[in-house]
Parts: structure tokens; sequence; C-alpha cells
């Protein structure tokens, strides 16, 4: 038997009226026999409470049939009762026991919820948001330029009670530096490893401009669609690189050795971002005619200065390997000079792996690879969110209630983060409680 949450925990009645006309006489006295008390926890920013759902029994006089209002639809139907608000916490399931612990958050002490409970919790929301993510990702996928990263995440092999490393991917559609119409949205994905053919799994259909690092993968997609082996889906791929990550190479040679050559590259692509924070937010075309008149001169420049630097050097240096590494990927790190959507750097898809970054502090590892895909699922909804200036838990909590009651499945499109519409009623319900 479970045990009854704390008295403690402030409580919100909501009474399901059955009726007052007795669907079987159409009498309408009647003798109330009772009532059906169901808790629900559910959470508010900086507290939890408890909804108590009120459901009168009544009895016929005239017939003596027991009427009752239908106990509404929760996105957990069986065991301890959450409300969408409890399950849209970013915490994994370890830190979120503890903050339902006696020694967890002083708004929940008391709260004993099994780490099973939450997991399952958690599993239901991914459940319930999965069509969702699908939609986020088809959007991302039809875009014409997607950014992409990947970062490390730590999964429990089973057996041996170590870890090995996954991979959290993020590929991400944000238009809005150029102002294009298509909404931000970004798509995760999770993978046991990070051998190449994960990214080509990930954009198998996907014709257009993977801006990323310089991942041997990316660059092997590109590749596999060049002239000769091109196929009737579209243009191929075009992979265009990452002046973050170049100017990164130069900028830890110059902290460790104070390079004056160092220093000159980082004051040149220094120059480079200037024009993009002056153009950043404009129309395509206007920053593609900034480019030319502008960034294309330093490019060339820039590309003879490092050929000529690179000649002097020893091939074992560390300055000649950041030189060597701008080098051999210049079409790539130059493509975005011709295209006034592209950016000068991938930091878009690198903000949208923060929050993971973050999170993995919370819950250090995941327990399966189907915990990865869950992750992956609830990554996509969660950020996408906030890419649309929405808060993630007020989305989140709305959504999965009104997928609870019947929301109609060929209408899912106006879940969406950049579709999405709150409903008065909900807001006005939910703004009386706090």
């Amino acid at each position: 038997m479970r045990r009854p949450l704390p008295a403690h925990l402030p409580r919100e009645e909501i009474v399901h009226d059955p009726g007052s006309v007795c669907p079987g006489c159409g009498g309408t006295r009647f003798r109330k026999l009772g009532e059906d008390v169901s808790e629900v926890l559910e959470k508010i920013p900086a507290r939890l409470k408890v909804v108590r759902h009120i459901r009168p029994k009544l009895s016929c006089r005239c017939c003596e049939r027991i009427i009752q209002a239908p106990m509404p639809d929760l996105p957990i139907a069986k065991g301890r009762p959450a409300g969408p608000g409890r399950q849209c916490r970013r915490q994994q399931v370890p830190r979120r026991a503890a903050a339902l612990s006696p020694i967890g958050d002083p708004g929940a002490r008391g709260i004993e919820i099994e780490r099973a409970t939450l997991a399952d919790w958690v599993g239901h929301v991914a459940w319930w948001v999965t069509p969702l993510a699908e939609l986020i990702g088809a959007h991302v996928l039809a875009a014409p330029i997607i950014h992409s990263d990947d970062t490390p995440i730590a999964v429990l092999a089973p057996g041996n009670g170590k870890t090995r490393t996954g991979r959290l991917w993020a590929y991400v559609v944000d238009e809005r530096p150029w102002q294009g119409k298509r909404a931000p949205a970004a798509y995760y994905r999770f993978s046991p490893d990070r051998r190449g053919e994960r990214p080509r799994d990930h954009l198998a259909g996907f014709r257009g401009v993977i801006q990323a690092d310089a991942f041997s993968g990316y660059e092997a997609l590109t590749r596999s669609t060049s002239p000769s082996n091109r196929d009737s889906r579209g243009p191929p791929l075009i992979h265009a690189a990452c002046w973050a990550h170049a100017r990164r190479k130069f900028y830890d040679v110059f902290e460790a050795t104070k390079s004056p050559i160092a220093a000159e590259a980082l004051k040149r692509i220094g120059e480079l971002y200037r024009i993009e924070t002056e153009i950043t937010g404009q129309p395509a075309e206007i920053r593609l005619v900034a480019r030319r008149n502008r960034a294309v001169s330093m490019l060339d420049a820039l590309r003879d200065w490092l050929t000529a630097q690179r000649r002097r050097l020893s091939a074992k240096n560390a300055l000649a390997k950041a030189i060597q590494y701008a080098l051999s990927r210049w079409e790539a790190l130059t493509h975005y000079a011709g295209d006034g959507r592209l950016a000068i750097d991938n930091n878009v898809a690198e903000r949208a792996l923060r929050g993971v970054a973050i999170t993995r502090k919370n819950f250090l590892f995941l327990g399966s690879n189907a915990g990865g895909e869950r992750a992956a699922i609830l990554y996509t909804v969660l950020e996408t969110a906030k890419l649309n200036g929405l808060d993630p838990q007020a989305w989140l909590s709305d959504v999965i209630d009104r997928m609870a009651n019947n929301h109609p499945i060929n209408r899912l499109g106006e879940l969406l983060p950049w579709n999405w519409q709150p409903e008065i009623a909900t807001l006005a319900a939910r703004a009386a409680t706090r």
C-alpha cells in the first residue's frame, strides 16, 4: 500500500460534479453516498502541492442509480499519480529522488518516492512527447542549413557496473540571424559511440549545408555525395566548417607560448568576427554583400599569410599544426563568405549542448542505451521550447495535459513550440494556485 502524501503540502481541491440529472430515469433528487478522493503530486514553480480530485458519489432517490463523474485522464494512470508539472523537471532520476527526500528541497520534505517510480515518470513523459520530437526532427531535416555538434555522455555498461562513453548529437536550425522564416528547433539523437555512420544515419535524406566541426564523419558525408555519387534526391551535402574551432587552435598556442604569429592570426580572425557582429540580424542578401565587399579580401590575405608562415615552421611545431588545421580546411572554412544564410562558426550547436553539460553533472551517467534515447527525446522538446522563447516546464506541462485528455492526433502540429498557444482557462487556473 502506498504511503499517503505528506500533510504539510498545500492542497488544491477540484470537485468533479457528476451532474444534476440522473442518466437512468431523468430524476433530479439525489442523496450523497460518499465521495472518492484521488491525490496527485503536482509541481508549481518553487514548491510542490497536492491536487485532490474529489468525485462525489450520488444515488438517485427515484431509481437508486449511482452516478459519479469520471476521473480525469492523467499522463500516468497507475501507480503513484503525478501531474504533468511534476514530470517536467530536467533533473534525472537520482537527483530528483534526492530533491524529494527528507534532506532535499524543504518544500518537498518527507515525500518518499522510489527511484524506479521516478524513472517510470521520465519514461512516460518521453513516450507522450515522442510524436512531437519526431515532428521537430522532420522540421529540422527539411531545413537548407543544419548546425551540428556532439558531446560525450556516460552510459552504464550492463553486467560489470562500469560506464562506457556514448554520444548525444545536436542538429539545430536557427535562421533568426539572417531573418529566415523557419522556426528555430533542436533535434537530438543518441548513439552508443562516435562512429562516422551515426551522423550519416541521422541525416539520411538531408540535402543542404551542414555547419559543423572537422569531425571526419561529416567530411565523409560530403564525399559520399560528390557529383559522381549524386542521386535524384537533390543537391549534395556541403560541409561548412567552423571558424571558432580554427581560432581556438591559435588561442591555445598563444596562451602557452605568447607567439606573435598566433597573436596576429587571432587579430585577423577577430576582424572577420567584427564584420559578423555588424551584420547579424540583417537579411541574407545584405550579409552576402558585406562579406563579398569586406570579408573575401581579408580571407584571401589571411590564407596567403598563413601559407607563408607555415613554410617557416617545423611540421611538429604546435603553431604549424594550428596553421595546417585551417589551411587544410580552407574551402569549408570560407563557404560562409559566399552564402548570406551561413554563420561564421558553429556556436549555435555548441550552445544547444550546454544544457546537456549542466544536467550531466546532476545525473552522472545514463542507465542504458534506452535511457539515452529517452534523454534525446526530452532534450529535443525542451531545448526547442527554449529556442522559441517559451518556459519549457510550462509548455511541456500543458502539452502533456492536453495529450492525456485526447488532443486530436491529426492536430499535433498545434502543440509544437512555435505553434503552441496556451489555453486561457488553463493559465487562469494555474495563476489562481500561485
